[in-house]
């Protein structure tokens, strides 16, 4: 994941087609300068761009920026969606739906899908996909998520369905009993089996990177090694804590990133094949938590993903340590 609970924030509409009489007190303006007067909540830059795209039109014709207006004249102006509200947008994107009730979804998240929308991923994303499985996921803030996955994990995520599902689940990734189980294969060998616990905030330096830092949020991974390769390990990660980028922090701290990651990992290491890997190894294979309408315990499994499978395979192939 590594995302703790995610803050709310209500969606906001989308804009619609405006059409306007330019007054007359704009008589003798250019049309710019008419555009900037009438639509104040609207920046200059922005107004021009809709005008050079043709989003805005004078009795039906699509004006240069320089052309005079008299007063009279019919405007018909189509905003362009902004990033955010692209983001609002249902999407047909599949869906590996694990487990569904009228209470919560459970989802198999596919490497590359980013869960919520945010800078440079404005579509394409899961809340996109969940706006187009249910217009009910429309009435709730971020369309019921509460936790995320990294782009480039893999795996289980879960998904209210109902504000009330969407509380308790907030709740209970607040008092850590959502239990989260992940499979990594990391660089080396660690010891059999361990725990980091160790702070996480912002590296000092590197503003769009995670660290281990005093004063940080506190983070505690447990780890356990469930099959050893020549120069790589396959470890279990449990998180008690869920904060961004946690276990890719946390096993890079202790000498041993994860194979494949671009961020915290090894540029070149001695096995070619695990230097060709193309993303962080890293799939959130078992979920537990208390369902949010009957109070019963539940949990969910499901396979590695397929390109760490076929890694894996290959890896076998070579004599063990």
């Amino acid at each position: 994941m590594e995302e703790d609970w995610l803050d709310y924030s209500p969606a906001s509409s989308s804009p619609s087609p405006r059409r306007e009489t330019i007054p007359d007190d704009c008589a003798g303006l250019r049309v710019d300068l008419a555009l900037a007067r009438l639509f104040p909540e609207h920046s200059r830059s922005r107004l021009q761009a809709w005008l050079k795209s043709g989003r805005i039109l004078v009795n039906g014709a699509s004006p240069d920026a320089k052309t005079k207006v008299w007063g009279g004249e019919s405007l018909h102006v189509s905003p362009e969606p902004s990033e955010a509200m692209l983001a609002e947008q249902a999407e047909d994107i599949p869906l590996d739906v694990v487990f569904e009730d009228d209470t919560i979804i459970v989802i198999n998240k596919p490497v590359g899908l980013v869960v919520h929308p945010g800078s440079g991923n404005w579509s394409g994303t899961l809340l996109n996909a969940l706006l187009f499985h249910s217009p009910g996921f429309r009435e709730l803030p971020r369309a019921g998520i509460v936790h995320r996955l990294d782009k480039d994990t893999s795996g289980l995520l879960v998904v209210a369905k109902t504000l009330e599902a969407q509380t308790d689940l907030v709740r209970q990734l607040q008092a850590r009993t959502v239990k989260r189980h992940y499979y990594a294969l990391v660089h080396g060998e660690p010891a059999p089996s361990g725990e980091v616990n160790a702070p996480i905030g912002r590296h000092p330096v590197q503003r769009t990177k995670m660290a281990v830092v005093p004063g940080g949020r506190e983070a505690l991974t447990r780890y356990r090694i469930v099959e050893r390769f020549a120069r790589a390990s396959l470890v279990e990660c449990q998180l008690e804590t869920g904060r961004t980028h946690q276990i890719r922090v946390h096993m890079a701290h202790i000498g041993h990133p994860l194979v494949g990651d671009a961020t915290y990992g090894k540029a070149r290491s001695a096995d070619p094949r695990l230097d060709a890997f193309p993303r962080q190894a890293l799939h959130a294979w078992q979920l537990g938590l208390v369902h949010p309408r009957s109070g019963e315990g539940c949990r969910w499994n499901v396979p590695l993903a397929a390109d760490i499978e076929s890694l894996l395979a290959v890896l076998r192939e070579s004599p063990k340590p």
